[in-house]
């Protein structure tokens, strides 16, 4: 059997699991609750030993997927951006026909990245894209320099990355997708590109190392390049996969819906079990005083996708409750270099965690 079949058939027997665990309830969820986290846990864990000084950034990006939030990795050229991404869905044994990723450009066509459009149907008056092997059929997708990518490519991302549809032939169609990273260089402060920023909750730095972990980085480097020399992949240890993730996503999601009416009329909702109120009124104050003091904007929208990442960080951290550490994700809030600089230092500092 070639080597194409096989892999064809391993998507088929993935679709085929996906699709068993978005029927699953919230008892089996729960009962499996404790194992999922246990193997997520020694997954981010392990794969930072990988990495000099990332532990950070791979915690981020495993909450974002269990979430299925987009995360944005920024950092200048050289900061191990890309691999984090590419060991991160080696370590999840995502296939290569179920992964999608493309560096953009202002020159990059739709066709590159949505599918080039079927002429045969073109013909019958159809404006059909044939997707598969590109983002819309990918359920882990690396976007670099993402904002260099021109307004066709934007809107169509905005639509995306929002409601996880594009569409065809006018028609709305779902999308695969429940992992997306993107990463630049900088964050251009362009207000065309204000509506894609603000799709991404959360941001974070990927710092040049070298200055304090000079030695560590020669050996972390040399390690890695003779592993792809010599074709080793020592970071696929099978302590977690893309299930684990959606299994995870599922089980928060179900607990984020459930609602028990009480004696006086008044539903038990999420919040009420999970966020105590003191911690959710801390939360309020704190954005509200980094609007006030730094200018600190954060949009709606973004205050319940946080919401769901804290809930997801609580869960992944301790199994419960959301604690006064998860309120450590209001550090990557920012929309630009010079916020997430200022977020870095004052956050911590305002929880009390420096």
């Amino acid at each position: 059997m070639s080597a194409s079949v096989t892999t064809a058939e391993q998507l088929t027997e993935l679709d085929a699991e996906v699709d068993a665990v978005e029927r699953l309830d919230y008892e089996t969820l729960a009962s499996q609750a404790h194992e999922l986290r246990e193997r997520l846990n020694r997954f981010r864990i392990a794969l930072s030993n990988y990495f000099v000084e990332r532990q950070e950034i791979i915690d981020l990006m495993t909450v974002c997927a269990i979430a299925q939030e987009p995360l944005l990795l920024v950092g200048v050229p050289g900061t191990a951006k890309s691999d984090l991404v590419t060991k991160f869905r080696d370590a999840l044994s995502i296939p290569t026909e179920d992964y999608f990723e493309y560096m953009l450009t202002r020159f990059t066509e739709p066709s590159e990245v949505m599918g080039p459009i079927d002429i045969n149907l073109l013909r019958e008056g159809r404006y059909i894209r044939r997707a598969q092997g590109k983002l819309p059929s990918a359920r882990m997708v690396f976007l670099d320099e993402i904002f260099k990518s021109n307004s066709a490519i934007l809107n169509s991302l905005l639509t995306i990355i929002n409601e996880r549809k594009f569409y065809q032939d006018g028609l709305p169609v779902p999308v695969a997708l429940k992992i997306l990273i993107a990463a630049t260089n900088e964050i251009p402060e362009h207000a065309e590109l204000a509506a894609l920023k603000d799709r991404f909750c959360l941001k974070i730095v990927a710092h040049p190392v070298q200055d304090e972990h000079f030695f560590r980085l020669i050996d972390a480097g040399l390690d890695a390049q003779t592993q792809r020399d010599l074709n080793l992949k020592p970071w696929v240890e099978d302590h977690a996969s893309l299930l684990d993730l959606l299994k995870a996503h599922r089980y928060l999601t179900m607990q984020m819906a459930r609602r028990e009416l009480q004696p006086d009329g008044s539903a038990l909702r999420d919040r009420h079990r999970y966020f105590p109120e003191e911690l959710l009124r801390e939360l309020h104050r704190l954005l509200k005083t980094l609007a006030r003091e730094d200018g600190v904007f954060v949009s709606d929208r973004k205050v319940v996708k946080l919401y769901k990442l804290l809930r997801a960080r609580a869960w992944l951290f301790h199994g419960g409750k959301v604690e006064r550490e998860d309120l450590a994700l209001l550090a990557y809030l920012g929309e630009t270099r010079e916020e997430l600089a200022l977020l870095e230092d004052k956050v911590p500092k305002l929880l009390g965690l420096d």
